[in-house]
């Protein structure tokens, strides 16, 4: 098995888990802050500032992975 092989069926593999994982990481976050949102509306600014920011967090790790995913692809 060369490493082409290798790399072409790992890649979408790996993009696909990362996709996954902030996926539920999204998911957990914006219910989280609903959550604290239906207990303190008063505080929803703060809550969705903090939301927003750690989702922006989440959604890099996933770009980071599909620009790493392209750059192995082209080894390709």
């Amino acid at each position: 098995m060369d490493y082409k092989v290798v790399l072409a069926l790992s890649l979408p593999l790996a993009v696909g888990i990362a996709a996954f994982g902030a996926a539920i990481g999204l998911s957990r976050a914006v219910s989280a802050a609903m959550e604290a949102t239906g207990r303190q509306p008063e505080a929803s600014t703060k809550i969705l500032v903090a939301m927003a920011t750690g989702c922006a967090f989440i959604e890099a790790l996933a770009i980071y992975a599909l620009v790493y995913a392209f750059a192995l692809a082209g080894k390709i």
